[in-house]
Protein backbone atom coordinates (compact mmCIF):
# COMPACT_ATOMS: atom_id res chain seq x y z
CA UNK A 1 0.00 0.00 0.00
CA UNK A 2 1.60 3.23 -1.17
CA UNK A 3 1.10 6.40 0.88
CA UNK A 4 1.89 10.10 0.62
CA UNK A 5 5.09 9.33 2.51
CA UNK A 6 6.19 7.17 -0.41
CA UNK A 7 5.27 9.75 -3.04
CA UNK A 8 6.27 12.93 -1.25
CA UNK A 9 3.61 14.96 -3.08
CA UNK A 10 0.10 14.51 -4.43
CA UNK A 11 1.11 14.77 -8.09
CA UNK A 12 1.15 12.35 -11.01
CA UNK A 13 4.83 13.10 -11.50
CA UNK A 14 5.60 11.93 -7.96
CA UNK A 15 3.35 8.91 -8.43
CA UNK A 16 5.08 7.71 -11.60
CA UNK A 17 8.53 8.37 -10.15
CA UNK A 18 7.69 6.25 -7.08
CA UNK A 19 6.21 3.42 -9.16
CA UNK A 20 9.25 3.40 -11.45
CA UNK A 21 11.54 3.12 -8.42
CA UNK A 22 9.59 0.23 -6.85
CA UNK A 23 8.08 -1.64 -9.80
CA UNK A 24 10.48 -0.90 -12.68
CA UNK A 25 10.36 -4.35 -14.28
CA UNK A 26 6.78 -5.23 -13.41
CA UNK A 27 4.14 -5.22 -16.20
CA UNK A 28 2.12 -1.99 -16.20
CA UNK A 29 -0.20 -1.71 -19.21
CA UNK A 30 -1.31 -4.06 -21.96
CA UNK A 31 -4.00 -4.94 -24.45
CA UNK A 32 -5.65 -8.29 -23.70
CA UNK A 33 -4.12 -9.79 -26.82
CA UNK A 34 -0.92 -7.77 -26.73
CA UNK A 35 2.40 -7.66 -24.90
CA UNK A 36 2.53 -5.75 -21.63
CA UNK A 37 4.86 -2.78 -21.25
CA UNK A 38 6.76 -2.51 -17.97
CA UNK A 39 6.82 0.52 -15.70
CA UNK A 40 10.26 1.34 -17.12
CA UNK A 41 8.90 1.17 -20.67
CA UNK A 42 5.91 3.26 -19.62
CA UNK A 43 8.19 5.96 -18.18
CA UNK A 44 10.31 5.94 -21.35
CA UNK A 45 7.19 6.25 -23.49
CA UNK A 46 5.96 9.13 -21.36
CA UNK A 47 9.21 11.01 -21.95
CA UNK A 48 9.12 10.36 -25.72
CA UNK A 49 5.52 11.55 -25.93
CA UNK A 50 6.29 14.66 -23.88
CA UNK A 51 9.17 15.45 -26.28
CA UNK A 52 6.76 15.28 -29.21
CA UNK A 53 4.44 17.72 -27.44
CA UNK A 54 7.35 20.07 -26.72
CA UNK A 55 8.74 19.83 -30.27
CA UNK A 56 5.29 20.82 -31.52
CA UNK A 57 5.45 23.98 -29.43
CA UNK A 58 3.12 22.87 -26.62
CA UNK A 59 4.17 24.42 -23.32
CA UNK A 60 3.19 24.53 -19.65
CA UNK A 61 -0.53 25.25 -19.38
CA UNK A 62 -1.39 23.92 -22.84
CA UNK A 63 -4.65 21.96 -22.98
CA UNK A 64 -4.47 18.62 -24.78
CA UNK A 65 -7.61 16.59 -25.41
CA UNK A 66 -7.48 12.77 -25.46
CA UNK A 67 -10.25 11.12 -27.46
CA UNK A 68 -10.19 7.37 -27.67
CA UNK A 69 -10.95 4.05 -26.02
CA UNK A 70 -8.87 2.49 -23.27
CA UNK A 71 -5.43 1.30 -24.35
CA UNK A 72 -1.84 1.58 -23.01
CA UNK A 73 -1.13 4.70 -25.09
CA UNK A 74 -4.01 6.53 -23.37
CA UNK A 75 -2.32 6.38 -19.95
CA UNK A 76 1.07 7.11 -21.48
CA UNK A 77 -0.31 10.28 -23.10
CA UNK A 78 -2.00 11.34 -19.88
CA UNK A 79 1.21 11.09 -17.85
CA UNK A 80 3.11 12.96 -20.58
CA UNK A 81 0.59 15.79 -20.49
CA UNK A 82 0.21 16.33 -16.75
CA UNK A 83 3.80 15.50 -15.70
CA UNK A 84 5.09 18.32 -17.86
CA UNK A 85 2.73 21.00 -16.64
CA UNK A 86 0.02 20.70 -19.28
CA UNK A 87 -3.69 19.94 -18.81
CA UNK A 88 -5.49 16.84 -20.06
CA UNK A 89 -9.03 17.10 -21.44
CA UNK A 90 -10.38 13.52 -21.64
CA UNK A 91 -13.28 13.02 -24.07
CA UNK A 92 -15.74 10.15 -23.91
CA UNK A 93 -15.51 7.84 -26.96
CA UNK A 94 -19.26 8.04 -27.52
CA UNK A 95 -19.43 11.84 -27.58
CA UNK A 96 -21.09 13.07 -30.75
CA UNK A 97 -19.20 15.24 -33.22
CA UNK A 98 -21.29 18.19 -32.08
CA UNK A 99 -20.41 17.60 -28.43
CA UNK A 100 -16.72 17.32 -29.25
CA UNK A 101 -16.78 20.52 -31.28
CA UNK A 102 -18.51 22.34 -28.42
CA UNK A 103 -15.96 21.13 -25.87
CA UNK A 104 -12.93 21.91 -28.04
CA UNK A 105 -14.22 25.42 -28.54
CA UNK A 106 -15.27 26.07 -24.93
CA UNK A 107 -12.04 24.71 -23.47
CA UNK A 108 -9.74 26.27 -26.02
CA UNK A 109 -7.87 23.04 -26.68
CA UNK A 110 -4.35 23.44 -28.15
CA UNK A 111 -3.91 19.88 -29.40
CA UNK A 112 -5.88 16.69 -29.85
CA UNK A 113 -4.63 13.13 -29.33
CA UNK A 114 -7.15 10.96 -31.12
CA UNK A 115 -7.86 7.35 -31.99
CA UNK A 116 -7.56 6.89 -35.75
CA UNK A 117 -11.12 5.64 -36.30
CA UNK A 118 -12.50 8.69 -34.52
CA UNK A 119 -10.20 10.99 -36.48
CA UNK A 120 -11.47 9.55 -39.75
CA UNK A 121 -15.00 10.31 -38.58
CA UNK A 122 -14.64 13.82 -37.22
CA UNK A 123 -12.17 15.28 -39.71
CA UNK A 124 -14.93 15.32 -42.32
CA UNK A 125 -17.42 17.25 -40.20
CA UNK A 126 -15.60 19.33 -37.58
CA UNK A 127 -14.68 22.97 -37.96
CA UNK A 128 -13.25 23.27 -34.45
CA UNK A 129 -10.22 20.96 -34.65
CA UNK A 130 -7.05 22.38 -33.09
CA UNK A 131 -3.95 22.95 -35.27
CA UNK A 132 -2.10 19.96 -33.77
CA UNK A 133 -3.48 16.43 -34.00
CA UNK A 134 -1.63 13.30 -32.85
CA UNK A 135 -2.56 9.68 -33.40
CA UNK A 136 -3.29 7.89 -30.12
CA UNK A 137 -2.42 4.34 -31.20
CA UNK A 138 1.32 5.04 -31.41
CA UNK A 139 1.75 8.39 -29.72
CA UNK A 140 5.43 7.92 -28.81
CA UNK A 141 6.49 7.61 -32.44
CA UNK A 142 7.24 10.48 -34.80
CA UNK A 143 5.13 8.79 -37.50
CA UNK A 144 2.05 9.33 -35.34
CA UNK A 145 1.83 13.01 -36.25
CA UNK A 146 -1.15 13.65 -38.50
CA UNK A 147 -0.80 17.44 -38.55
CA UNK A 148 1.69 19.93 -37.15
CA UNK A 149 5.37 20.81 -37.57
CA UNK A 150 8.28 20.02 -35.26
CA UNK A 151 9.98 23.06 -33.75
CA UNK A 152 13.03 21.29 -32.32
CA UNK A 153 15.48 18.62 -33.38
CA UNK A 154 15.82 15.03 -32.18
CA UNK A 155 18.29 16.01 -29.45
CA UNK A 156 15.84 18.35 -27.76
CA UNK A 157 15.99 18.05 -23.94
CA UNK A 158 12.82 18.40 -21.92
CA UNK A 159 12.83 21.16 -19.32
CA UNK A 160 12.49 20.16 -15.68
CA UNK A 161 8.91 21.20 -14.89
CA UNK A 162 7.97 21.54 -11.22
CA UNK A 163 4.39 20.35 -10.99
CA UNK A 164 2.41 21.59 -7.99
CA UNK A 165 -0.36 19.71 -6.17
CA UNK A 166 -2.91 22.43 -6.91
CA UNK A 167 -2.09 22.57 -10.62
CA UNK A 168 -5.00 21.53 -12.83
CA UNK A 169 -4.48 18.00 -14.14
CA UNK A 170 -7.80 17.38 -15.92
CA UNK A 171 -10.79 19.28 -17.23
CA UNK A 172 -13.48 16.64 -17.56
CA UNK A 173 -16.61 17.33 -19.56
CA UNK A 174 -19.69 15.23 -19.07
CA UNK A 175 -23.17 15.60 -20.46
CA UNK A 176 -24.30 13.78 -17.31
CA UNK A 177 -28.04 13.36 -16.71
CA UNK A 178 -28.94 17.03 -16.37
CA UNK A 179 -28.42 18.11 -19.94
CA UNK A 180 -25.81 20.79 -19.33
CA UNK A 181 -22.25 19.90 -20.27
CA UNK A 182 -19.78 21.25 -17.70
CA UNK A 183 -15.99 21.27 -17.56
CA UNK A 184 -15.01 19.93 -14.14
CA UNK A 185 -11.55 21.19 -13.21
CA UNK A 186 -9.61 18.67 -11.11
CA UNK A 187 -6.14 19.17 -9.65
CA UNK A 188 -3.29 16.69 -9.26
CA UNK A 189 -4.11 16.50 -5.57
CA UNK A 190 -7.82 15.90 -6.16
CA UNK A 191 -7.10 12.76 -8.19
CA UNK A 192 -3.95 11.36 -6.56
CA UNK A 193 -5.29 11.93 -3.03
CA UNK A 194 -8.46 10.02 -3.92
CA UNK A 195 -6.44 7.11 -5.33
CA UNK A 196 -4.36 6.92 -2.15
CA UNK A 197 -7.37 7.18 0.17
CA UNK A 198 -9.28 4.62 -1.86
CA UNK A 199 -6.88 2.01 -0.51
CA UNK A 200 -8.61 2.28 2.86
CA UNK A 201 -11.52 0.44 1.22
CA UNK A 202 -9.41 -2.04 -0.72
CA UNK A 203 -5.65 -2.51 -0.92
CA UNK A 204 -4.07 -3.04 -4.32
CA UNK A 205 -0.69 -4.72 -4.76
CA UNK A 206 1.81 -5.40 -7.53
CA UNK A 207 0.43 -8.88 -8.17
CA UNK A 208 -3.05 -7.59 -9.06
CA UNK A 209 -4.43 -7.75 -12.59
CA UNK A 210 -7.16 -5.36 -13.72
CA UNK A 211 -9.33 -5.84 -16.78
CA UNK A 212 -10.48 -2.41 -17.93
CA UNK A 213 -13.50 -2.00 -20.22
CA UNK A 214 -15.04 1.29 -19.04
CA UNK A 215 -13.99 4.61 -20.65
CA UNK A 216 -10.78 6.04 -19.16
CA UNK A 217 -12.27 9.49 -19.74
CA UNK A 218 -14.80 8.66 -17.00
CA UNK A 219 -13.28 9.66 -13.66
CA UNK A 220 -14.45 6.47 -11.91
CA UNK A 221 -12.47 4.19 -14.23
CA UNK A 222 -9.59 6.66 -14.37
CA UNK A 223 -9.11 7.03 -10.60
CA UNK A 224 -9.92 3.50 -9.41
CA UNK A 225 -9.12 1.44 -12.50
CA UNK A 226 -6.00 3.33 -13.59
CA UNK A 227 -4.46 5.74 -11.07
CA UNK A 228 -4.85 3.44 -8.06
CA UNK A 229 -3.37 0.58 -10.08
CA UNK A 230 -0.39 2.63 -11.32
CA UNK A 231 0.16 3.77 -7.72
CA UNK A 232 0.63 0.19 -6.51
CA UNK A 233 2.40 -1.58 -9.37
CA UNK A 234 -0.63 -3.44 -10.65
CA UNK A 235 -1.05 -4.34 -14.33
CA UNK A 236 -4.03 -3.02 -16.30
CA UNK A 237 -5.28 -4.92 -19.35
CA UNK A 238 -7.49 -3.21 -21.93
CA UNK A 239 -10.09 -4.94 -24.03
CA UNK A 240 -9.22 -2.95 -27.15
CA UNK A 241 -12.71 -3.42 -28.59
CA UNK A 242 -16.34 -2.71 -27.61
CA UNK A 243 -17.28 -4.44 -24.29
CA UNK A 244 -19.77 -6.93 -25.69
CA UNK A 245 -20.23 -10.37 -24.16
CA UNK A 246 -18.43 -12.14 -27.01
CA UNK A 247 -15.31 -10.07 -26.29
CA UNK A 248 -15.51 -9.92 -22.50
CA UNK A 249 -15.89 -13.62 -21.70
CA UNK A 250 -12.69 -14.76 -23.47
CA UNK A 251 -10.83 -11.79 -21.94
CA UNK A 252 -11.93 -12.74 -18.42
CA UNK A 253 -10.81 -16.32 -19.03
CA UNK A 254 -7.42 -15.27 -20.41
CA UNK A 255 -6.47 -12.49 -17.97
CA UNK A 256 -8.15 -13.95 -14.87
CA UNK A 257 -8.37 -10.46 -13.33
CA UNK A 258 -8.29 -9.89 -9.59
CA UNK A 259 -9.81 -6.41 -9.90
CA UNK A 260 -12.71 -5.28 -12.08
CA UNK A 261 -14.43 -1.89 -12.16
CA UNK A 262 -17.95 -2.12 -13.49
CA UNK A 263 -21.33 -0.39 -13.56
CA UNK A 264 -24.59 -1.85 -12.16
CA UNK A 265 -26.01 -2.59 -15.60
CA UNK A 266 -23.45 -5.35 -16.24
CA UNK A 267 -24.21 -7.40 -13.14
CA UNK A 268 -27.95 -6.63 -13.27
CA UNK A 269 -28.21 -8.05 -16.79
CA UNK A 270 -26.35 -11.20 -15.76
CA UNK A 271 -28.69 -11.66 -12.82
CA UNK A 272 -31.86 -11.02 -14.80
CA UNK A 273 -30.94 -12.97 -17.94
CA UNK A 274 -28.92 -15.86 -16.49
CA UNK A 275 -29.33 -16.27 -12.73
CA UNK A 276 -33.03 -15.57 -12.12
CA UNK A 277 -34.35 -17.73 -15.01
CA UNK A 278 -32.46 -20.70 -13.58
CA UNK A 279 -34.36 -20.30 -10.28
CA UNK A 280 -37.78 -19.95 -11.92
CA UNK A 281 -37.56 -22.41 -14.81
CA UNK A 282 -40.17 -24.75 -13.32
CA UNK A 283 -42.86 -24.58 -10.63
CA UNK A 284 -41.00 -26.77 -8.12
CA UNK A 285 -37.71 -24.81 -8.15
CA UNK A 286 -39.70 -21.57 -8.14
CA UNK A 287 -41.50 -22.73 -4.99
CA UNK A 288 -38.24 -23.73 -3.27
CA UNK A 289 -36.64 -20.43 -4.24
CA UNK A 290 -39.19 -18.56 -2.11
CA UNK A 291 -37.86 -20.29 1.02
CA UNK A 292 -35.15 -17.98 2.36
CA UNK A 293 -32.76 -20.71 3.57
CA UNK A 294 -32.90 -22.54 0.26
CA UNK A 295 -32.66 -19.24 -1.62
CA UNK A 296 -29.34 -18.48 0.10
CA UNK A 297 -28.06 -21.96 -0.76
CA UNK A 298 -29.01 -21.52 -4.42
CA UNK A 299 -27.37 -18.10 -4.44
CA UNK A 300 -24.14 -19.63 -3.09
CA UNK A 301 -24.13 -22.19 -5.90
CA UNK A 302 -24.79 -19.50 -8.51
CA UNK A 303 -22.08 -17.31 -6.97
CA UNK A 304 -19.43 -19.93 -7.63
CA UNK A 305 -20.37 -20.01 -11.29
CA UNK A 306 -20.44 -16.20 -11.39
CA UNK A 307 -16.88 -16.05 -10.09
CA UNK A 308 -15.80 -18.50 -12.81
CA UNK A 309 -17.48 -16.29 -15.42
CA UNK A 310 -15.16 -13.45 -14.42
CA UNK A 311 -12.04 -15.61 -14.56
CA UNK A 312 -12.12 -17.26 -11.14
CA UNK A 313 -9.73 -14.91 -9.29
CA UNK A 314 -11.74 -11.74 -8.61
CA UNK A 315 -11.16 -10.28 -5.14
CA UNK A 316 -12.62 -6.85 -5.90
CA UNK A 317 -15.57 -6.29 -8.21
CA UNK A 318 -16.23 -2.57 -7.92
CA UNK A 319 -19.69 -1.28 -8.76
CA UNK A 320 -20.16 2.46 -9.22
CA UNK A 321 -21.54 5.13 -11.52
CA UNK A 322 -25.18 4.46 -10.61
CA UNK A 323 -27.24 2.83 -7.87
CA UNK A 324 -27.34 -0.96 -7.76
CA UNK A 325 -30.68 -2.78 -7.73
CA UNK A 326 -31.25 -3.93 -4.09
CA UNK A 327 -32.46 -7.38 -5.15
CA UNK A 328 -29.36 -7.95 -7.25
CA UNK A 329 -27.20 -6.78 -4.36
CA UNK A 330 -28.94 -9.23 -2.02
CA UNK A 331 -28.02 -12.01 -4.45
CA UNK A 332 -24.38 -10.87 -4.54
CA UNK A 333 -24.21 -10.75 -0.75
CA UNK A 334 -25.79 -14.18 -0.35
CA UNK A 335 -23.43 -15.65 -2.94
CA UNK A 336 -20.34 -14.27 -1.08
CA UNK A 337 -19.24 -12.70 -4.38
CA UNK A 338 -16.46 -10.13 -3.77
CA UNK A 339 -18.39 -7.06 -4.83
CA UNK A 340 -17.74 -3.53 -3.58
CA UNK A 341 -19.91 -0.42 -3.72
CA UNK A 342 -18.66 3.10 -4.38
CA UNK A 343 -20.36 6.49 -4.57
CA UNK A 344 -19.15 9.81 -5.85
CA UNK A 345 -19.26 12.35 -8.65
CA UNK A 346 -16.92 13.71 -11.28
CA UNK A 347 -16.71 16.83 -9.11
CA UNK A 348 -15.29 14.74 -6.23
CA UNK A 349 -12.67 12.78 -8.20
CA UNK A 350 -14.97 10.68 -7.67
CA UNK A 351 -14.98 8.64 -4.43
CA UNK A 352 -16.94 9.92 -1.41
CA UNK A 353 -18.19 6.79 0.30
CA UNK A 354 -18.28 3.05 -0.20
CA UNK A 355 -17.81 -0.45 1.08
CA UNK A 356 -15.03 -2.91 0.38
CA UNK A 357 -16.03 -6.54 -0.22
CA UNK A 358 -15.87 -7.41 3.50
CA UNK A 359 -18.26 -4.74 4.79
CA UNK A 360 -20.96 -4.38 2.14
CA UNK A 361 -24.50 -4.13 3.49
CA UNK A 362 -27.35 -4.36 0.94
CA UNK A 363 -29.34 -1.17 0.67
CA UNK A 364 -26.49 1.08 1.79
CA UNK A 365 -23.52 2.68 0.07
CA UNK A 366 -21.18 2.34 3.04
CA UNK A 367 -18.82 4.43 5.11
CA UNK A 368 -17.56 7.90 4.25
CA UNK A 369 -14.05 7.91 2.78
CA UNK A 370 -11.34 8.76 5.30
CA UNK A 371 -10.52 12.46 5.03
CA UNK A 372 -13.92 13.42 3.59
CA UNK A 373 -16.45 15.34 5.67
CA UNK A 374 -20.12 14.66 4.95
CA UNK A 375 -23.37 16.16 6.20
CA UNK A 376 -27.05 15.94 5.33
CA UNK A 377 -28.34 19.38 4.40
CA UNK A 378 -31.80 20.28 5.74
CA UNK A 379 -32.82 16.71 6.68
CA UNK A 380 -36.51 15.85 6.79
CA UNK A 381 -37.71 15.89 10.40
CA UNK A 382 -39.42 12.50 10.02
CA UNK A 383 -37.16 10.52 7.68
CA UNK A 384 -33.77 12.21 8.14
CA UNK A 385 -33.39 12.38 4.36
CA UNK A 386 -31.76 15.47 2.89
CA UNK A 387 -29.16 16.55 0.33
CA UNK A 388 -25.68 15.08 0.75
CA UNK A 389 -23.02 17.81 1.06
CA UNK A 390 -19.28 17.22 1.40
CA UNK A 391 -15.87 18.76 1.98
CA UNK A 392 -12.48 17.21 1.28
CA UNK A 393 -9.22 17.29 -0.71
CA UNK A 394 -10.96 15.51 -3.57
CA UNK A 395 -13.54 18.25 -4.24
CA UNK A 396 -13.01 20.01 -7.58
CA UNK A 397 -11.41 23.39 -8.11
CA UNK A 398 -14.57 24.47 -9.93
CA UNK A 399 -16.32 24.46 -13.29
CA UNK A 400 -13.99 25.73 -16.00
CA UNK A 401 -14.86 29.24 -17.17
CA UNK A 402 -18.10 29.24 -15.16
CA UNK A 403 -17.76 31.11 -11.87
CA UNK A 404 -21.52 31.49 -11.46
CA UNK A 405 -22.17 27.76 -11.78
CA UNK A 406 -19.28 27.03 -9.42
CA UNK A 407 -20.76 29.32 -6.76
CA UNK A 408 -24.14 27.61 -7.06
CA UNK A 409 -22.48 24.22 -6.47
CA UNK A 410 -21.44 25.14 -2.92
CA UNK A 411 -23.37 26.13 0.18
CA UNK A 412 -23.33 29.68 1.52
CA UNK A 413 -23.15 31.07 5.05
CA UNK A 414 -26.96 31.17 5.11
CA UNK A 415 -27.25 27.38 4.75
CA UNK A 416 -27.80 25.28 7.86
CA UNK A 417 -24.37 23.59 7.54
CA UNK A 418 -22.44 26.78 6.83
CA UNK A 419 -20.57 27.75 3.68
CA UNK A 420 -18.11 25.90 1.48
CA UNK A 421 -19.79 22.48 1.31
CA UNK A 422 -20.16 20.93 -2.14
CA UNK A 423 -23.78 20.11 -2.91
CA UNK A 424 -23.95 16.68 -4.55
CA UNK A 425 -27.59 16.94 -5.62
CA UNK A 426 -28.15 13.45 -4.17
CA UNK A 427 -30.67 12.72 -1.43
CA UNK A 428 -29.43 10.48 1.36
CA UNK A 429 -29.30 9.63 5.01
CA UNK A 430 -26.42 8.83 7.39
CA UNK A 431 -27.28 6.12 9.89
CA UNK A 432 -25.37 3.77 12.17
CA UNK A 433 -25.78 0.16 11.07
CA UNK A 434 -23.78 -2.86 12.22
CA UNK A 435 -21.35 -0.68 14.12
CA UNK A 436 -20.59 1.72 11.24
CA UNK A 437 -22.13 5.02 10.17
CA UNK A 438 -23.25 4.29 6.63
CA UNK A 439 -24.61 6.41 3.81
CA UNK A 440 -27.80 5.35 2.05
CA UNK A 441 -29.07 7.14 -1.06
CA UNK A 442 -32.66 7.80 -2.08
CA UNK A 443 -32.14 9.44 -5.46
CA UNK A 444 -31.38 12.78 -7.06
CA UNK A 445 -32.96 15.86 -5.50
CA UNK A 446 -33.89 17.10 -8.98
CA UNK A 447 -35.65 13.79 -9.72
CA UNK A 448 -37.81 13.79 -6.59
CA UNK A 449 -41.49 14.24 -7.39
CA UNK A 450 -43.80 16.12 -5.05
CA UNK A 451 -47.08 14.23 -4.77
CA UNK A 452 -50.54 15.83 -4.73
CA UNK A 453 -50.64 15.71 -0.93
CA UNK A 454 -47.12 17.06 -0.50
CA UNK A 455 -45.46 13.64 -0.10
CA UNK A 456 -41.96 12.98 -1.46
CA UNK A 457 -41.89 10.37 -4.24
CA UNK A 458 -38.54 8.90 -5.26
CA UNK A 459 -38.84 7.59 -8.84
CA UNK A 460 -35.68 5.48 -8.53
CA UNK A 461 -37.39 3.28 -5.94
CA UNK A 462 -40.36 2.64 -8.26
CA UNK A 463 -37.97 1.87 -11.12
CA UNK A 464 -36.22 -0.78 -9.04
CA UNK A 465 -39.57 -2.57 -8.67
CA UNK A 466 -40.43 -2.19 -12.35
CA UNK A 467 -37.11 -3.63 -13.40
CA UNK A 468 -37.85 -6.84 -11.52
CA UNK A 469 -40.53 -7.76 -14.04
CA UNK A 470 -39.06 -10.36 -16.42
CA UNK A 471 -40.23 -8.46 -19.50
CA UNK A 472 -38.85 -5.07 -18.46
CA UNK A 473 -35.32 -4.33 -19.65
CA UNK A 474 -35.14 -0.81 -18.19
CA UNK A 475 -37.53 1.86 -16.98
CA UNK A 476 -37.89 5.50 -16.07
CA UNK A 477 -40.63 7.01 -13.90
CA UNK A 478 -41.64 10.57 -14.71
CA UNK A 479 -44.77 12.67 -14.29
CA UNK A 480 -47.21 14.29 -16.64
CA UNK A 481 -50.19 16.53 -15.91
CA UNK A 482 -52.22 13.57 -14.62
CA UNK A 483 -49.69 11.80 -12.40
CA UNK A 484 -46.91 9.21 -12.60
CA UNK A 485 -45.96 7.58 -15.87
CA UNK A 486 -43.62 4.63 -16.37
CA UNK A 487 -41.51 4.75 -19.52
CA UNK A 488 -40.58 1.13 -20.17
CA UNK A 489 -38.08 -0.46 -22.50
CA UNK A 490 -39.41 -3.98 -22.86
CA UNK A 491 -37.60 -7.11 -23.94
CA UNK A 492 -39.21 -7.28 -27.38
CA UNK A 493 -38.33 -10.90 -28.03
CA UNK A 494 -39.75 -12.13 -24.73
CA UNK A 495 -42.84 -9.92 -25.04
CA UNK A 496 -43.67 -11.22 -28.52
CA UNK A 497 -43.08 -14.83 -27.46
CA UNK A 498 -45.41 -14.46 -24.48
CA UNK A 499 -48.11 -12.72 -26.55
CA UNK A 500 -47.95 -15.38 -29.29
CA UNK A 501 -48.04 -18.14 -26.70
CA UNK A 502 -51.23 -16.73 -25.19
CA UNK A 503 -52.93 -16.35 -28.58
CA UNK A 504 -52.18 -19.91 -29.60
CA UNK A 505 -53.14 -21.31 -26.18
CA UNK A 506 -56.46 -19.43 -26.09
CA UNK A 507 -57.43 -20.45 -29.65
CA UNK A 508 -55.77 -23.82 -29.95
CA UNK A 509 -58.69 -25.47 -31.77
CA UNK A 510 -59.31 -22.96 -34.54
CA UNK A 511 -55.93 -21.24 -34.87
CA UNK A 512 -55.41 -22.98 -38.20
CA UNK A 513 -58.55 -21.38 -39.67
CA UNK A 514 -57.55 -17.87 -38.52
CA UNK A 515 -56.10 -15.47 -40.99
CA UNK A 516 -52.63 -14.15 -40.39
CA UNK A 517 -54.11 -10.66 -40.02
CA UNK A 518 -56.44 -11.81 -37.24
CA UNK A 519 -53.57 -13.55 -35.44
CA UNK A 520 -51.50 -10.37 -35.53
CA UNK A 521 -54.42 -8.36 -34.12
CA UNK A 522 -54.79 -10.86 -31.30
CA UNK A 523 -51.05 -10.71 -30.58
CA UNK A 524 -51.20 -6.90 -30.44
CA UNK A 525 -54.12 -7.16 -28.01
CA UNK A 526 -52.19 -9.58 -25.79
CA UNK A 527 -49.24 -7.17 -25.75
CA UNK A 528 -51.61 -4.51 -24.36
CA UNK A 529 -52.82 -6.98 -21.74
CA UNK A 530 -49.26 -7.79 -20.71
CA UNK A 531 -48.40 -4.09 -20.33
CA UNK A 532 -51.43 -3.70 -18.06
CA UNK A 533 -50.13 -6.64 -16.04
CA UNK A 534 -46.76 -4.87 -15.68
CA UNK A 535 -48.62 -1.85 -14.31
CA UNK A 536 -50.44 -4.06 -11.80
CA UNK A 537 -47.13 -5.74 -10.94
CA UNK A 538 -45.51 -2.49 -9.85
CA UNK A 539 -48.58 -0.92 -8.24
CA UNK A 540 -49.13 -3.95 -6.03
CA UNK A 541 -45.60 -3.61 -4.68
CA UNK A 542 -45.31 0.12 -3.94
CA UNK A 543 -47.16 2.44 -1.57
CA UNK A 544 -50.30 4.20 -2.81
CA UNK A 545 -48.48 7.50 -3.39
CA UNK A 546 -46.02 5.80 -5.74
CA UNK A 547 -48.50 3.99 -7.99
CA UNK A 548 -48.15 4.69 -11.69
CA UNK A 549 -51.13 5.81 -13.78
CA UNK A 550 -49.97 4.57 -17.16
CA UNK A 551 -47.18 2.81 -19.02
CA UNK A 552 -45.60 4.02 -22.24
CA UNK A 553 -43.07 2.00 -24.19
CA UNK A 554 -39.79 3.34 -25.47
CA UNK A 555 -37.50 1.85 -28.09
CA UNK A 556 -34.18 2.53 -26.35
CA UNK A 557 -32.96 4.94 -23.66
CA UNK A 558 -30.08 7.30 -24.31
CA UNK A 559 -27.41 6.97 -21.62
CA UNK A 560 -24.30 8.50 -20.14
CA UNK A 561 -20.89 6.78 -20.06
CA UNK A 562 -21.73 5.20 -16.70
CA UNK A 563 -24.93 3.80 -18.25
CA UNK A 564 -27.29 6.13 -16.43
CA UNK A 565 -30.35 7.17 -18.42
CA UNK A 566 -30.29 10.80 -19.50
CA UNK A 567 -33.45 11.76 -17.63
CA UNK A 568 -33.60 15.28 -18.98
CA UNK A 569 -34.41 13.91 -22.44
CA UNK A 570 -37.60 12.26 -21.22
CA UNK A 571 -39.58 15.03 -19.52
CA UNK A 572 -43.17 14.45 -20.62
CA UNK A 573 -44.02 18.07 -19.93
CA UNK A 574 -41.43 19.32 -22.43
CA UNK A 575 -39.55 17.21 -24.97
CA UNK A 576 -39.98 13.45 -25.27
CA UNK A 577 -37.81 11.09 -27.32
CA UNK A 578 -38.70 7.72 -28.91
CA UNK A 579 -41.90 7.25 -26.90
CA UNK A 580 -45.00 5.61 -28.32
CA UNK A 581 -48.44 5.45 -26.74
CA UNK A 582 -48.92 1.95 -28.08
CA UNK A 583 -46.54 -0.99 -27.74
CA UNK A 584 -44.11 -1.27 -30.67
CA UNK A 585 -44.94 -4.05 -33.11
Amino acid sequence: METIQDLGAYTFKALLRNSLRKFENRPALSLVNGKAITYRELANGVEKTAKIFARLGLKVGAKIAIWGTGRPEWGQCYFAIVNYGMIAVPLLPDFSDTEVDSILEHCGVDALVIEERLYNRIVKSSTKLPPIIIKLENSAEVSSILKGEFLYGEDFLLPNIEVQEDDTASIIYTSGTTGRSKGVELSHKNLVWTAIQGQTMHRVNKMDRTLSFLPLSHVYEFTIGFTMQMLNGSCVYYLGKPPVVSALLPAFAKIQPTIICSVPLVIEKIYKNKVLPAFTKNAFIKFLYKIRVIQILLHRIAGKQLKKTFGGHVVFFGIGGAKLDPIVERFLKDSTFAYAIGYGLTETSPLLAGSGPKITLPGTIGVVLDGVEMQILDPDSKTGIGEVVVKGPNVMKGYYKDLELTKKAFTTKDDSCGEGWFKTGDLGILKKQRGLVRLSLKGRSKNMILGPSGENIYPEEIEFVLNQHPLVAESLVVEDDNGLVALVQVDEEKLNQEAEKRVRTNDLKDVVQKTQEKIQRDIAYQREVILNEIQFFVNSRVNKNSRIGKIKTISEFEKTASQKIKRYLYDLRTKVKNISKKPPK
